[in-house]
């Protein structure tokens, strides 16, 4: 599974949607109606699954899929 499913698999189990509704481009604040909780408890499965440290700013600001994906990959 690559860095993308990953992140996506990560949501879809965290916010119970459907894959489909991940767009890579999609604001998950905006579109989807992530709050910031669940954007917190994301950053937490999010380093569980990477085995890496992420900052709280790096993904309430990059709130898309592409650009977590982005964020995540130079930390690999």
């Amino acid at each position: 599974m690559d860095t993308k499913a990953k992140i996506k698999d990560t949501f879809v189990k965290l916010l119970k949607v459907k894959p489909e509704e991940l767009k890579d481009e999609v604001s998950l604040v905006n579109s989807i109606g992530v709050d910031s909780t669940e954007m917190v408890e994301a950053l937490i499965a999010l380093e569980k699954v990477f085995n890496t440290k992420l900052g709280p700013k790096e993904i309430t600001k990059n709130s898309t899929i592409s650009e977590i994906e982005k964020v995540i990959q130079s930390k690999l």
